[in-house]
């Protein structure tokens, strides 16, 4: 386990500016930012070329969330 932690815990945060646009969470080190959630925040699907401002914590039983 990631840093001797009990569990592997990881939440992303998507940002638009200021604005969080969506948090995602998982168990693994990967996750999927679907077609259909990026056309709830967006109004379409991202293309070659687009960006995203994330913000990536590793959770912790001990502490809490992490410094992104």
């Amino acid at each position: 386990m990631p840093l001797s932690e009990e569990r592997e815990a990881y939440e992303v945060k998507i940002l638009d500016g200021a604005t969080v646009k969506r948090v995602l969470s998982a168990s693994i080190t990967s996750m999927v930012y679907t077609s259909a959630d990026q056309t709830v925040d967006w109004a379409a699907p991202l293309g070659a070329g687009d960006t995203l401002d994330l913000r990536i914590f590793h959770l912790s039983a001990l502490i809490g969330r992490g410094a992104p």
